[in-house]
């Protein structure tokens, strides 16, 4: 089976008339709805709101934007400071958001959103870029061939379309499970690559929970419906673990079903991934500043995924204490200081709502 035709016919008719099998309720803010041309709303296909744990000021890259429902909303919480990037293969849904772009930017006063046409798992080639060249420099013969294969090698040595460590976080909505399993690994490794070291992914996908049996990943209606190419729930924690991710959490998860398909259940899931920083521990001055760092439970030994261990109620020494104050755990500690001369800190976590409303979700 072709997974990349499959999807491509499926999502290119989804562009032009709604599709209901490939959508769920999803709490949407609406405030962030009101710019959005309806047609795009009407053509999000998705399971879940990353746009929910962007940040004002950040650059977001968004994985398999389709009409540029997330991109929109997320242009509007980033602000006129920040910049959003939708990556996408489909063209009908990418004249749909391109097309719908320039209404959004005129309602909100800024445009701060760039389309690009390319694969999610090879973020270094522009499709669009490539399309000129084949246009200037057709391939008839090997010779051509091979200037192509230089032509593209350069492209991702020399200018690649999204550079390494520009991106404070990605996002996708329910566009991983589309990719072909041969190419999964690259396209986690890929999240890496473009995330600036402390950046985050923020991934709402499906998942099961169990193997997809291989009858089912041969059929194409399934695959391109969001089932045949789902993880297993504890292998796509893995797969960010494997590519080199640290404090990885489940966000969100679907208390029942979106559906059952020859038994297995799928469902919704979001998943917050931080590419280290090793740089910022290198640097921390817990120490130098008086404060003390103590784990305040429930459990008596956790373990993070860089192997270090904290015991509830002992305080961390240096490293551990340098690696505790990173933003994505620091609330699980308890912080003080019998310095009198320290000056008092806070600390905090950001913290989201449930992206999915309803008994579905897709």
């Amino acid at each position: 089976m072709n997974v990349e035709a499959a999807v491509r016919e499926r999502y290119a008719q989804a562009a032009h008339e709604r599709e209901a099998e490939l959508c769920c309720p999803v709490d949407y803010d609406a405030k962030y709805l009101k710019v959005i041309p309806q047609e795009v709303i009407d053509r999000d296909y998705g399971c879940g709101d990353p746009s929910k744990y962007v940040r004002p000021g950040e650059t977001v890259l968004d994985l398999g934007s389709g009409g540029g429902k997330i991109c929109f909303i997320a242009s509007q919480v980033v602000g006129e400071h920040g910049h959003v990037i939708g990556v996408d293969m489909n063209d009908d849904m990418l004249t749909l958001a391109r097309d719908s772009q320039p209404k959004v930017a005129e309602a909100i006063g800024y445009d701060n959103v760039t389309f690009r046409k390319g694969k999610i798992q090879d973020l270094a080639i522009d499709r669009d870029e490539v399309q000129d060249y084949l246009k200037q420099h057709p391939v008839t013969d090997d010779a051509g061939l091979r200037a192509l294969e230089a032509y593209l090698a350069e492209q991702r040595r020399e200018s690649p379309m999204i550079d390494d460590e520009t991106i404070d976080v990605v996002v996708s909505n329910c566009v991983l499970n589309l990719v072909d399993a041969d190419d999964k690994e690259l396209l986690f490794d890929e999240i890496f690559r473009v995330l600036r070291p402390g950046g985050r992914a923020v991934i709402s996908d499906i998942v099961c929970d169990e193997e997809v049996p291989e009858a089912m990943q041969a059929d194409p209606e399934l695959w391109s419906g969001c089932i045949s190419g789902a993880y297993k729930l504890s292998a796509f924690l893995e797969a960010f673990e494997n590519a080199g991710f640290e404090d990885i959490q489940i966000a969100v998860l679907q208390t029942e079903p979106w559906r059952f398909v020859e038994g297995i259940a799928f469902r919704s899931m979001t998943v917050i991934a931080t590419r280290p920083d090793e740089d910022a521990l290198q640097s921390g001055d817990v120490s130098a500043s008086g404060y003390q760092r103590v784990y305040r439970g429930p459990f008596k030994y956790v373990c993070d995924d860089a192997g270090r261990m904290y015991t509830r109620g002992e305080v961390c020494t240096e490293e551990l204490a340098e690696a505790a104050s990173r933003e994505t755990i620091a609330d699980q500690f308890a912080v003080y200081t019998s310095d009198s001369n320290a000056k008092p800190k806070s600390f905090s976590l950001p913290t989201a709502t449930d992206c999915c409303s309803g008994d579905s979700c897709c």
